[in-house]
């Protein structure tokens, strides 16, 4: 069986409404710093593409962390990431890179993924609040149950050192 063909038990960041709106973002801001003058290819425009990368890998390397606060810390660097690109559009309209009505469409598109990751922030500041801090996952089908698992993790490290994990 395929790996996509393969019912899926829970979330992955791709699976984020969040994640699919920023993607859809990044990719409009590469197709802006493509078309940016020659003189810009090594500033501007590559500072577009380094913090649009930024913005969806925030989303991504945060869903793959199992504590909330981790989620929040990466998530909101990933909100620090999309300003960054919508001050670059403003850049690009004070230098007439690009027409003002695409860039306030881009501008607009930009303040909703802001809006979805203000979301995501506050669903995942909810689930910090009276539940623990780590995020439980089921395990697949084929996968090892949580005994198997602790039987491996607890052979492999310091029982003190995990205790001092989850305090």
């Amino acid at each position: 069986m395929k790996w996509e063909d393969q019912p899926k038990h829970y979330q992955t960041f791709e699976d984020l409404e969040v994640y699919q709106a920023a993607r859809e973002f990044r990719k409009a801001m590469y197709r802006v710093a493509t078309r940016l003058p020659v003189e810009e290819e090594f500033a501007l425009a590559s500072q577009i593409r380094r913090a649009a990368v930024s913005l969806t890998n925030n989303i991504a390397e945060g869903r793959g962390r199992f504590h909330f606060l981790d989620q929040i810390k990466f998530t909101l660097q990933a909100r620090g990431s999309l300003e960054e690109l919508l001050d670059d559009l403003n850049v690009c309209i004070d230098q007439n890179y690009c027409p003002q009505e695409e860039i306030e469409k881009l501008k607009s598109e930009g303040w909703r993924v802001h809006q979805l990751i203000n979301g995501y922030i506050r669903f995942l500041r909810g689930r910090t609040l009276g539940s623990p801090p780590r995020v439980e996952e089921l395990p697949a089908d084929g996968e090892l149950n949580e005994e198997e698992i602790n039987d491996l993790f607890f052979g492999r490290f310091n029982a003190s050192a995990v205790q001092r994990l989850n305090e």
